[in-house]
């Protein structure tokens, strides 16, 4: 066979093998995640930061109502938790020698009048606590009857932890929220010079001026940490944390589509604002209100609605 013959195969070979051979496929540009989010901007006005403490409320002192002879309870008037007014008849004391004797000295001399019959009232107003004795008892003299708890004294008594005392000493009045929504003003009264050991508490009595109130009525006490005349906040919702909460930050909008995370300093913090101590932003500032969990530092951005 001639080198001519082998020609015509061998660029049958060269062109098949090089039309054969196929290009890989370009990989196309992968689209851009575009996030929806609201905006705000940031705000200036006063802030306070408070803290909230439990106050029950109680009556400090009680009034004891004691028999004043030995004798018989031939009536009782004191009901468990009844309201009983200053000088109100709550027992009837017979005397021993009444009992024994009955009305054999009157018929013996009806202008004598005798009857051994004593009439215990109560001192002070306020409700019974405490009913010892009932009807037909045997008591003796200075013998405890009842109980009541003294309306002067009831007060809504704070244990306030000792850390918390400079915020809390040098104050006057205090609001106290009811469970039922209500709110009192209430006096700091005093504070008692203990300490508890155990939980480092010392107890805060604040009067109020309202005495009809039932006891062990936890009441909320707001107190008043920080309060700023004028500071920068924003929506608590705008200012993201680490898992450590050491670190903070948010998500500035530079411009209709991007936003890009700016650390923050941040100062006190109330149930829907934190304040922003630094850097300083401007009025016209705005920040990723919502959908902003999970941005990267710079993130594609579209705006729905500006709060």
């Amino acid at each position: 066979m001639n080198s001519r013959s082998l020609i015509g195969p061998l660029a049958f070979l060269l062109i098949t093998s090089c039309g054969g051979k196929k290009e890989a496929p370009t990989t196309p540009q992968e689209a851009k995640v575009i996030t929806p989010v609201t905006v705000t901007t940031i705000s200036t006005a006063p802030m306070a930061e408070y803290v909230e403490l439990n106050a029950t409320s109680s009556f400090l002192q009680k009034s004891v109502v004691k028999a004043s002879a030995n004798g018989y309870l031939s009536d009782v008037n004191a009901q468990l938790g009844k309201f009983v007014n200053a000088g109100q008849q709550l027992f009837t004391l017979k005397t021993k020698e009444a009992h024994a004797i009955g009305n054999s000295i009157n018929a013996l001399d009806s202008t004598f009048k005798f009857s051994g019959i004593i009439y215990i009232k109560a001192s002070t107003a306020g409700y019974v606590a405490e009913v010892n004795h009932q009807a037909g008892d045997y008591v003796q003299d200075g013998e405890q009857l009842a109980s009541l708890s003294d309306l002067k004294s009831f007060v809504f008594v704070m244990n306030l932890p000792y850390e918390l005392r400079p915020y809390v000493l040098g104050k006057k009045n205090v609001l106290l929220s009811m469970p039922d929504g209500k709110s009192l003003m209430g006096t700091i009264s005093y504070v008692a010079p203990i300490v508890d050991s155990a939980s480092q508490t010392q107890n805060v009595f604040i009067s109020v001026a309202q005495n009809n109130l039932p006891v062990n009525v936890i009441a909320k006490v707001r107190v008043e940490k920080i309060s700023r005349t004028n500071t920068t906040s924003l929506p608590k919702p705008a200012v993201l944390a680490d898992e450590t909460q050491t670190n903070f930050w948010v998500m500035q909008v530079i411009d209709s589509s991007t936003a890009v995370k700016v650390p923050i300093k941040k100062g006190i913090e109330t149930n829907d604002r934190v304040e922003v101590l630094s850097p300083k932003f401007s009025a016209q500032d705005k920040f990723v209100l919502s959908g902003n969990y999970g941005l990267a530092d710079t993130a594609k951005i579209k705006i729905v609605q500006h709060q």
